[in-house]
Order: C-alpha cells, then structure tokens, then sequence
C-alpha cells in the first residue's frame, strides 16, 4: 500500500495533502524518513509518527471513550461542546466512501449522561450493535432521587408502559446496589429510556452513568474525556455480545 494512501486512510488529509507531508520530511517509521509518497509499506502493523505525534495504523478503527457529562453526541451540538472534539483530529477525518465521515458513535448518550461510549467507522459493528434483534447489554448506573424499594425493581424487570410504546419495556438485569444506587441493565435503546423507565415507577434520575457494553467494562484507568483503541479481543467479543452471550449492557 503507498505510504500517501495510508496517510489518507488514516485522516490526514487528501492524498495531495498526504503526499505533502511525505514529500516535507514530516513523516517518520521507525528511525527513516522517507520522501516517497508513493512508497509501498506493509499497513498492518505499522507505527509511524506525523509532525512528530506517534500514529497506530488501524482499518477499521475501533474505540471506547469515556464520555464527560456536559458533551453532546452530535457532530453539529445545538448546545453543549461536541464529544467528536475529544478525538483526535485524524479520527474525525477518516475517510468512508470517498468522503469525509471521521468515526461514529455507536448509539448516543445525553448530555447529561456519562461513562462508555464506542466510535467506530465500521457501518456493520455499528448496526451489530445497536440493533435491538442482537440484545446487545448494556449496563447503567443510575442514582436516583427518592429510595429505591423492591416494588420498584420489580416493576422495572415486570415490565413498565412508556407513553409512546404499547408494548412494555423490560430490564434485563435490575439491582439495588444502596438506597439511592440502581444498577440497571437494558437490552434496548429508547429515547430517555432509563429515565422514562424510573419516572413510570415513582421515581427521578439524579445521576447515569453508562459502565458496561456487552463484555466490555468502563477502565477505571480511562477518565472523563479520554479515549483508547479498542483491541482486536475486545472487539470480537463486543461482536459476539448478545443473543444469550454472556455480558452486562
């Protein structure tokens, strides 16, 4: 594969951009400097740096972010700062189709939510995932305004009425870790579903905090604004999640 395809692979730019970065001397692998845009490398694998910041080459890119509160995930935010402005600008940039797309969320979070978020430019991981066929887990932990009881975590895995769904809505997994502490598990994503879910049974979020997808865990190491690739492991078992597989959403 030329170097200057994948540079441009990667997010940095048109290929003319890419073969200018070449060209400059500003991209490195290992201790060369090669000149040749046109230059064939081996991608897989490969680390090289550009204008001196280490690149990892990955097709696609897979990612987990650990989303701040007080961030949209929205690529044009109408109100708080976009969570696409954390990444780095590469990951924003990729190319798809011949044009422009940057990296995706799988799924979204509001503004006021936190924890796990993944971001892929794979359209098929993206559809896995959030399609509510697969039953992809996922895992919330919801402070709540009044104490939680055991008629309530009942009702909630019983099933609770939304006002724009005839059909009740179920929690995989429902516990109540301390008075005010629930840790709730949906297979299914609906628009405010967990807050919906705790109104219908006489109660308020105060707090939410996304920290399981599938078998995948929220670091403890990975803060607020921070973001890390995914690993091929992590990612054929976030593939496998679901449709009985073991896992927390």
């Amino acid at each position: 594969m030329q170097l200057q395809d994948i540079l441009y692979s990667q997010g940095f730019g048109t290929r003319r951009i890419c073969a200018g970065l070449i060209q400059q001397g500003l991209v490195s692998i290992a201790e060369s400097t090669p000149t040749d845009a046109a230059l064939d490398v081996d991608p897989q694998g490969l680390r090289f740096r550009v204008q001196g910041v280490e690149w990892e080459y990955h097709a696609p890119a897979y990612l987990m972010l650990h989303k701040p509160a007080g961030t949209e995930c929205s690529q044009k935010p109408s109100t708080y700062p976009s969570i696409y402005t954390l990444l780095s600008a590469p990951l924003r940039q990729r190319p798809q189709k011949g044009a422009v797309q940057g990296v995706q969320a799988v799924g979204r979070l509001d503004q006021d939510t936190t924890g796990l978020l993944l971001l892929t430019d794979d359209g098929k991981f993206i559809h896995r995932l959030n399609s509510p066929r697969h039953h992809v887990p996922k895992v919330y932990e919801v402070t709540t305004r009044h104490p939680i009881d055991e008629t309530q975590v009942r009702r909630l895995l019983q099933g609770v009425v939304l006002d724009d769904d005839p059909q009740p809505v179920r929690a995989a997994a429902c516990e109540a870790v301390q008075p005010h502490h629930l840790r709730l598990t949906l297979t299914e994503g609906k628009y405010h579903q967990v807050k919906r879910m705790l109104s219908a049974v006489g109660n308020r979020v105060e707090g939410l905090h996304r920290s399981r997808i599938g078998s995948l865990e929220l670091p403890a190491d990975l803060l607020p604004g921070q973001w890390r690739w995914l690993t091929p492991t992590q990612v054929d078992a976030l593939r496998g999640s679901g449709e009985g597989a073991a896992g927390a959403k």
